[in-house]
């Protein structure tokens, strides 16, 4: 297991980033937690507004709906201890011209990913929420599309869980792959318990 003090300073040093600070229209706000002792890692993609105003990772409505697949309570969700939330961007990038936000800055899973990851040595289950956290974890192994990639989910070992991003505007991906909700729910469920 990876010293407490090196991640706490490395995480510390991930929240003081400045890296992007000129492509970031609300400034930068790092939002991630991870501590050595974690067994379970969720890795989305960057915060949304109300994450930016608060600093809590997955603090609004899809956060909500995380919880409720994961069927875990707020107090257990961030404590991070049991869990490290580790996003693909740390800051949040702002809006589009359609009114969703944009992709997360490209310059932070590339230098904060790697050195984090080394560092949570307990962690036995990753969630890759949404198509950026797949790519990027996943690379030549993830399915053309994040649907066939994540009713993949079989395919990527014990440890890895691939996941479509809990937010409302996925409401209808929900409804058109009943099976996400019969089979991967389940299975997602159990093996959270099984790391908790």
């Amino acid at each position: 297991m990876a010293d407490d003090g090196e991640l706490a300073a490395l995480v510390a040093a991930a929240r003081a980033c400045q890296v992007c600070a000129a492509h970031l229209p609300h400034g930068p706000r790092p939002v991630l937690r991870a501590a050595a002792s974690a067994r379970l890692l969720i890795v989305g993609q960057a915060p949304g507004s109300k994450v930016h105003a608060t600093g809590i990772p997955w603090n609004d409505p899809s956060g909500d709906r995380l919880r409720d697949w994961l069927t875990l309570d707020r107090e257990t969700f961030y404590d991070e201890r049991r869990i490290a939330i580790v996003p693909m961007g740390f800051c949040y990038p702002g809006r589009d011209s359609r009114g969703g936000d944009l992709p997360p800055r490209p310059e932070c899973a590339p230098l904060w990913h790697p050195p984090l990851r080394a560092a949570l040595t307990g962690v036995g289950l990753t969630l890759l929420v949404g198509q950026y956290a797949q790519a990027h974890y996943l690379g030549r192994r993830r399915r053309p599309s994040l649907t066939e990639t994540v009713r993949a989910w079989a395919d990527y070992g014990p440890d890895i869980l691939p996941l479509p991003h809990p937010s409302w505007r996925n409401t209808g991906w929900l409804k058109k792959n009943p099976w996400f909700e019969a089979e991967l729910l389940p299975e997602l469920r159990a093996r959270v318990r099984r790391f908790l």
